[in-house]
């Protein structure tokens, strides 16, 4: 009998039953089993075995189940009980089996060596579960020593064991993995990390040094258990760009000093800030840094132009194998491409324990420019040893990066993005490239020898159909209307150069080198054009998305004249793929028809027989005889068109294609394999009717199935270097096509190698291009790290026998059987759909408020995303077990979901649209529901406060939340900041994976202090208007005309309970322009807080409530004709927008106050005195209109935008104190900075007056009230500021006298 592919029960990975039985009982073992399954009779035994080996292998790559196993040792004792029951009942089978009486020699025989073989499973298998049980006992000691050594190196809250950060760190970009670190560790400073690694070294862990974990071949990734990762991200000095001597160069030269946690994407904005280019731009610089970018040997679309990391270096500093620094300084630096130059020497300067004092003398290294690169190829980062230069290119195996100092590089005045769609056949339009580089090489020399001003080519990047598919390219050319469709191939690229006239002759030469080759070209001269131009190929990470974000991303550089042809053998791969693909279908399809087919009969039934008569043997036909033409074409692909089957090659085909293969007419499309043609509509004319229709759907149901498995490589490139990143989307769950997908990589490998190309151009080796490189190409890297590492200190087995895929798995909830039904009845099925489709690929951190690794928070969604499927994984495991669900995951599900100020600003860098937002409030409802969710006494003050709607009750929690409570906390923040425990806590915030202890929520509580001098009334109970059976319509008699604007104001919670000055200050604008405010009937909340806190049911009654109101009122007050819904809050306006307002107020539109003001010409002629900053809350308001050009224009004076949530985030200041006092951590940096710059513009001295930071959303108002101490700011609403300047100082009380003396229409509802 055939065995099937997985067994093992709790195995939601790529492994098969065979790789997992070999990871945990050996090849002897595995080798036994398989017989054993071959001899198979009840299975019974199998499946005990089955059960133990997947609860070791669940448990072993889950480090939720693991921390929860060591805190409870009698749930521990009861999994390793049930083991070896297990094991002794199949001991039991074994014994029975050899007792039974039988006369046959033979029989005995072979019962006695399926005996011995079951008994050495045994054994394997005991060994196994020991192992398994001593092995808590044996982390708790390690975690106990590393603990204490490590503290004396570092703080504790940068030593974490907790499965979030294990989780974090077990992957990259490619979500391989192997095994889970034992400890992350994560220095505040450069200084601590050669402390850091030397203890580490005695410890006897192997250091994984990690930076923002966006490597797509795995670099790393710990290979053994027994692992630190050294996270770099907290290494996030960033110097000025300053003009320095370099050694050997004559003249100062600009320059950037980066930690090695630094964010490319920050050091490019710093560059450009300055006027200067930083060259180093890969792809993921969003996400990626600067340590990284070192180890890796990184590049990016400007490497065509400066080259990569290592052409750009001045110096970087390290520690080496030994755990001491070492800096590394390049001489003579030629500012160009490295291998332009005949040689190029390097010094190498090791340190003494301190890191500053010198040991022995400088190194001098002297290496020959060629040698860096294979000869013609822009970018090669094969060589790993590259003549035994430290720490760039060795992927982190020979020491950890700390810092690193880079050139930068002027751009030049003029530049030209162009945008060429190519419509034709790819081996037509790839030509091209080489066509465009070509000719602006020979344009740029020309000039530089004529002593002109050179043309240059900055950036040129490619994309293929299927990548312009995935990121849902908006075709430029008007030729899609007229069938073109979406072109097969697009090219960017940035032209530059000092003279605008001759960058604008190059682009439109360009242009019409694409249109000689059937292709558009457009040309963006406006830095916004060009940015719009550039955001799909950000995007390229897309292409995963539909095998829920696994791919094999493999990328190779091959020399320019052959990328044509390079292009034809994917073209050659795909089409083979796609052959056999149908090929499968076609099979998939006979066996259907071979079994019962389903007959819809209605009223008498008959025999299926009758129905179908000779249908069943007729769609057989049709499929043996689609085969055999499909076959064919697979088998003579090279075979010439005039010796093709006239079945096969219509005639007209081999005339028109004449001297031509098979393959060049599947590739233009002549001749076409189509299962909708051939197969589909036969099979429609064959079972018509509604009788079968059943039968048509499982066809269509199994063709969605076999093409779900089919395998296809797509690509983009740094075409003007040759950099191809080739990639291959597979669904990790189809064992047949993970294996299929890498005899396509082992062929693109081969044919990169064919063309004269290299296997890795920027990616690295790591551990999935290991087995392709030759020994030799290997040998003297590892000759370098035999001499530099002996011992393997660092990534112990990387780029080494061994070191490759073998033991490499990913995960998969494809897998899910019995557990879909779980799901199923939980929220966990729609939670783990929402997060599937992650990418790892990080472009979310740089956004996210919960990512900031130096205030110790790292909830980054991406890392967040992994820690919530392992703990889904943990859900549906103990569920299937039976022993019940541990309470500790539920808490750290909460913390995770805690972890979220439901910006849902990460739905927008992200490549595959999750909104994590979204989850974090699916996460909060599905622990509501469950009963798991904690009681926070923040939270039910705060929803006390916001659903409440009785006039006196309001009053009451009014007075006692926000009259004493905010008295109560300031006077507690003025102890905690005059005992020095606020400072210790905001200075460096501790890390908050779970709750702290009450005493230090306290302290968070209190250390910044809440706003005082609040109105001591609502802006209802001031006017009077508490009644909800009246609508209140304000307006000043004397202003009021036919022609009046009517608008309706949605105050909300925060502008009329809270912080009632602002909703007062939006009703006397409106008021003072002679509008007419209609305010909805008594106190409502939008409903936003209840849904962002995880209470839906309540969220969806208010929102229905209230659109019931507002319906009545829209019918009491019909006689005015009302356009406009005003809010003055964000969570408001984001809410309001599901209220269908249109619906309410035909043809209305929702805006926030102060587009509204602006609109009707409202602003101030400058404030003098006052400076400004803005802070755009994270729901901003402002929709229609830019927010900063708007408070810009309102202010009449320039307000600079400041950035980073103000860590008040609704209500988690009061709910999660601790995560509000990280959040506030950023913020407060970015404050200061923002006065300082405010205090500092001008160029007349420093300023001295009133610094004042608006905002636009009420908890943001009372969030930035909080640093007034610390930033010397002052916070405010942006219309209270316009109301005090324009109405005068004693505004509130105008207004509210004017108001009241007949300002007011109350209307009966």
């Amino acid at each position: 009998m055939s065995a099937r592919l997985r067994e093992i029960p709790y195995n939601y990975t790529s492994f098969s039953d065979r790789e997992i039985v070999l990871r945990l009982l050996g090849e002897k073992a595995w080798d036994t089993l398989h017989v054993l399954r071959s001899e198979r009779r009840t299975g019974r035994s199998a499946r005990m075995l089955y059960e133990v080996l997947g609860d070791i292998w669940v448990v072993s790559r889950n480090p939720y189940l693991q921390d929860d196993l060591h805190d409870n040792p009698g749930r521990r004792a009861a999994l390793i009980a049930a083991m070896h029951h297990r094991l002794e009942e199949i001991e039991k089978r074994r014994q029975q089996n050899l007792d039974e009486t039988n006369a046959d020699a033979g029989i005995k025989a072979q019962q006695a060596a399926r005996a011995q073989r079951v008994a050495f499973l045994l054994t394997s298998a005991r060994d196994a579960v020991d192992a398994f049980a001593a092995g808590f006992a044996e982390v708790a000691a390690l975690r106990r020593r590393a603990l204490k050594k490590l503290c004396r190196s570092t703080r504790r809250d940068n030593i974490q064991f907790d499965g979030l950060a294990r989780v974090s760190h077990v992957t990259d970009a490619t979500d391989w993995r192997v095994e889970y670190p034992f400890v992350v560790i994560y220095p505040d400073s450069e200084d601590e990390v050669a402390a850091v690694v030397r203890d580490c070294i005695s410890l006897g862990l192997t250091i994984i040094p990690r930076g923002g974990g966006t490597g797509y071949t795995g670099g790393a990734l710990p290979l053994t258990p027994l692992s630190a990762v050294i996270n770099t991200e907290k290494l996030d000095a960033l110097g000025a760009v300053e003009l320095s001597e370099l050694p050997g160069v004559a003249g100062k030269v600009a320059s950037i000093r980066c930690g090695a946690g630094v964010v490319t994407k920050r050091v490019m904005e710093a560059a450009e800030a300055a006027g200067q280019v930083f060259a180093v731009d890969p792809t993921s610089a969003d996400a990626s840094c600067i340590g990284g970018n070192v180890a890796m040997n990184a590049g990016g679309k400007k490497a065509v132009l400066w080259g990569t990391a290592l052409d750009n270096l001045v110096s970087w500093r390290m520690v080496d194998a030994n755990g001491f620094f070492l800096e590394v300084t390049r001489l003579e630096h030629n500012l160009g491409k490295i291998h332009d130059v005949p040689a190029t020497r390097f010094q190498v300067q090791r340190y003494r324990r301190d890191g500053s004092t010198a040991y022995g003398e400088p190194e001098i290294l002297e290496i020959p420019g060629a040698q860096f690169r294979k000869a013609g190829l822009g970018k090669d980062v094969t060589d790993k040893f590259l003549s035994g230069l430290p720490g760039i290119q060795k992927e982190g195996c020979d020491g950890i990066i700390t810092s690193a100092r880079f050139i930068l590089h002027k751009m030049p005045a003029a530049i030209r993005t162009v945008c060429l769609e190519f419509f034709g056949q790819v081996r037509d339009s790839v030509p091209a490239i080489v066509e465009i580089k070509n000719y602006l090489d020979e344009r740029a020399a020309a000039a530089t020898g004529a002593g002109t001003h050179p043309v240059m080519l900055a950036g040129l990047e490619h994309m293929d159909e299927r990548y312009l598919k995935a990121v849902g390219y908006a075709t430029k050319a008007k030729r899609q209307a007229g069938g073109a469709g979406r072109p097969k191939m697009v090219l960017i690229g940035d032209i530059v150069g000092e003279d605008d006239a001759a960058v604008a002759a190059a682009a439109s030469h360009v242009v019409r080198i694409a249109n000689a080759r059937g292709g558009e070209g457009f040309v963006a001269v406006s830095a916004e054009t060009r940015r719009s131009f550039w955001l799909d190929r950000a995007r390229t990470a897309a292409i995963a998305k539909h095998t829920n974000a696994f791919k094999i991303n493999e990328d190779v550089v091959i020399p320019l004249a052959r990328l044509g042809d390079y292009s034809d053998g994917i073209e050659r791969i795909n089409i083979e793929l796609s052959i056999a693909n149908k090929l499968a279908l076609l099979d998939a399809l006979d066996e259907y028809f071979q079994g019962e087919l389903p007959i819809a009969q209605h009223g008498e039934t008959l025999p299926a027989p009758e129905f179908l008569g000779d249908r069943r043997e007729a769609a057989r036909e049709l499929l043996a005889r689609t085969r055999s033409r499909w076959q064919y074409l697979l088998d003579n692909l090279d075979l010439p068109v005039a010796e093709a089957r006239a079945d096969a090659v219509p005639g007209l085909a081999a005339v028109t294609h004449a001297g031509r293969t098979v393959f060049s007419l599947l590739q233009d499309h002549s001749v076409r394999v189509s299962w909708k043609d051939e197969v589909r509509g036969e099979l429609q004319q064959l079972f018509d009717g509604l009788v079968f229709h059943r039968i048509l759907e499982a066809c269509q149901a199994i063709h969605q199935s076999v093409l779900k498995a089919r395998v296809f490589v797509a690509l983009h490139m740094h075409a003007g270097d040759g950099n191809v990143h080739t990639n291959i989307p597979v669904n990790s769950d189809n064992y047949a096509m993970l294996r299929q997908a890498n005899a396509a990589v082992a062929r693109i490998m081969r044919l990169a190698k064919s063309l004269d190309g290299v296997i890795s151009g920027e990616h690295g080796i790591g551990i999935t291009k290991l087995e392709y490189l030759d020994a030799h190409e290997i040998e003297a890297f590892r000759r370098y790290k035999d001499k530099a590492d002996p011992r393997g200190r660092f990534n112990a087995g990387k780029l080494l026998a061994g070191g490759d895929l073998r033991n490499a798995y990913t995960p998969s909830f494809s897998l899910l059987g019995a557990e879909s039904l779980i799901m199923e009845q939980s929220e966990t099925g729609s939670i783990a759909d929402s997060i599937k489709d992650c990418l790892r690929c990080g472009k979310c951190k740089p956004v996210c408020a919960t990512h900031v690794p130096r205030a110790n928070l790292l909830y980054s969604p991406r890392n967040k995303i992994l820690a919530t499927s392992l703990l889904i994984e943990a859900f549906l495991y103990e569920e299937q077990t039976r022993r019940g669900i541990s309470v500790k995951h539920f808490d750290e599900f909460g913390d995770v979901a805690d972890h979220c100020t439901v910006c849902h600003k990460c739905a927008s860098p992200c490549p595959v649209d999750i909104d994590f937002g979204d989850v974090s409030i699916a996460m909060r409802n599905m622990l509501r529901k469950q009963g798991k969710k904690k009681f926070n006494p923040g939270t039910a003050a705060s929803m006390l406060f916001l659903n409440a709607t009785n006039p006196n009750t309001i009053k009451i929690a009014r007075t006692l939340m926000i009259e004493w409570g905010y008295s109560a906390q300031r006077l507690a923040y003025r102890a905690a900041r005059a005992l020095g425990l606020a400072q210790r806590q905001t200075r460096r915030p501790p890390a908050s994976t779970g709750r702290p202890p009450m005493r230090a929520q306290v302290v968070h509580f209190v250390n910044k202090p809440m706003p005082g001098k609040l109105p001591k009334r609502t802006a209802r109970a001031l006017l009077e208007l508490e009644d909800r059976h009246i609508v209140p319509i304000i307006r000043d008699p004397a202003r009021v005309t036919e022609d009046s604007d009517a608008v309706f104001y949605f105050p909300g919670c925060g502008s009329e309970r809270l912080f009632s000055q602002v909703g007062l200050a939006t009703q006397a604008m409106l008021y003072a322009i002679g509008a007419q405010c209609v305010l909805p009937p008594g106190y409502l909340c939008c409903g936003y807080p209840q849904t962002a806190a995880g209470e839906e049911e309540a969220g969806r009654r208010i929102i229905t409530d209230n659109r019931v109101l507002f319906h009545r009122v829209a019918n009491t007050l019909n006689y005015l004709d009302i356009k406009t819904v005003i809010v003055s809050c964000g969570t408001c306006m984001d809410q309001l927008q599901k209220y269908e307002f249109d619906k309410i107020f035909p043809g209305c539109r929702l805006l926030d106050i102060h587009e509204y003001l602006l609109e009707r010409g409202v602003k101030l002629a400058g404030v003098a005195g006052v400076r400004y900053l803005y802070h755009d809350p994270c729901h901003t308001p402002m929709k229609t209109y830019q927010p900063l050009k708007v408070v810009n224009q309102l202010m009449g004076s320039e307000v600079r935008l400041n950035e980073r949530c103000c860590g008040e985030a609704g209500t988690l200041a009061l709910t999660r104190p601790d995560i509000a006092t990280q959040v506030r951590f950023r913020k407060e940096e970015e404050m200061r900075k923002g006065v300082a710059e405010v205090r500092a513009a001008g160029g007349s001295g420093k300023f001295t007056g009133e610094v004042k930071i608006l905002t636009s959303c009420p908890s943001c108002l009372q969030g930035l009230a909080r640093y007034n101490d610390d930033a010397g700011s002052d916070a405010d609403y942006i219309v209270v500021e316009i109301a005090k300047h324009m109405l005068g100082p004693d505004w509130m009380a105008d207004y509210v006298a004017k108001a009241n003396r007949g300002g007011i229409e109350r209307v009966l509802l």
